[in-house]
């Protein structure tokens, strides 16, 4: 999903729509706005649901050691920050284990040229050390695909795709090929898969503190806002609508994962909605990311990842971003889109 100062002219392309004037004055890049936002408190965890949090891979989470953030869902999912899981913990009951995590990409088109080879190398770095990796890459030009040395335990996988007309196709049809991905090969040599957008890459460890069997990214751009403002498909014809009663964060189609059996109902759910719209002849604002927020609405993550893990230096500083360990990449939507 692009972030908002880049959006001036998407939300007319890909829907017809323009955005509410509140949310359209923020879209459109004021900095005050984005310096105050930092103040919205983001809440706090309930007593008695900070004593039960634990993870299956942290063990007891240290809340305390993060006391301006929210750390917990009011469902008792962890939000994970930096400095209240310990890596080292982590890092050990992975590989007691012996878990295979998969890491899914797209590069299509130009985005391979662009992004792929950062991409790789930076997650050769970051991403899992130490644990088996097999990485699958979806591209319409797999000899393109640059060559990579890679660790012990680790493996790259490229799998042909079809290049589609319009970038929001693109978007979505990766739903459906992740679908079926997870129903052959990939399902069966790995135990959790990331899914991940292409042009972002890696800068401090990515490690198994993420882990669980569903698994949410909160938007950098979207997680002070109250719900209200949450840029959720609201035309209740699309099969991603939520009302201004529902939803609880908003989710960025940058990074999701979990294990094989949930990411299948989830990409299922999603290519089943994107048809239905299409059978109606309408198309959600943000396309499999409106469709992604829905799932999770219905399906309640079992963890959370912070802003920390996917980042856009573009929105500037803020006192609770300590390691990030993704950032976006520059998005140059005119080279890459055309």
């Amino acid at each position: 999903m692009e972030a908002p100062e880049n959006r001036k002219h998407k939300d007319k392309e890909a829907t017809g729509r323009q955005p509410g004037a509140c949310h359209g004055l923020y879209l459109y890049g004021s900095r005050i706005l984005r310096y105050l936002e930092a103040f919205i408190p983001m809440g706090v965890c309930p007593e008695a649901t900070i004593s039960l949090l634990k993870d299956n891979f942290t063990g007891t989470l240290r809340h305390w050691a993060r006391p301006e953030v929210l750390a917990c869902t009011s469902w008792g999912a962890p939000i994970i920050w930096d400095g209240i899981f310990d890596p080292h913990v982590a890092r050990q009951e992975a590989r007691r284990r012996n878990t295979t995590i998969g890491l899914t990409v797209f590069a299509v088109g130009r985005y391979l040229e662009k992004y792929l080879k950062r991409f790789l190398e930076s997650a050769e770095q970051h991403f899992m050390v130490g644990q088996n990796v097999v990485y699958y890459v979806f591209t319409d030009l797999p000899e393109a695909v640059p060559h990579m040395v890679l660790g012990q335990g680790r493996l790259l996988r490229v799998e042909t795709v079809q290049r589609e007309s319009r970038w929001q196709d693109v978007s979505m049809a990766r739903m459906r090929t992740l679908y079926e991905a997870l129903g052959g090969q990939l399902g069966r040599e790995t135990d959790y898969v990331f899914c991940l957008d292409v042009d972002q890459h890696f800068t401090g460890n990515f490690g198994p503190e993420v882990l669980s069997d569903l698994v949410a990214q909160l938007h950098a751009w979207h997680y002070h806002w109250p719900r209200w403002l949450l840029p959720y498909e609201r035309n209740q014809r699309s099969a991603a609508a939520l009302s201004l009663r529902e939803g609880d964060f908003y989710y960025h189609a940058a990074v999701f994962g979990g294990n094989v059996k949930a990411l299948r109902k989830l990409t299922s759910h999603c290519v089943r909605g994107q048809q239905l719209d299409r059978e109606r002849g309408i198309e959600a604002l943000w396309h499999d990311e409106s469709h992604l927020n829905k799932f999770f609405w219905l399906n309640k993550p079992t963890k959370l990842l912070s802003p920390e893990f996917c980042w856009d230096q573009h929105i500037g500083w803020r006192a609770e971003i300590h390691h990030p360990r993704l950032l976006w990449e520059p998005k140059e939507y005119e080279l890459v889109r055309n």
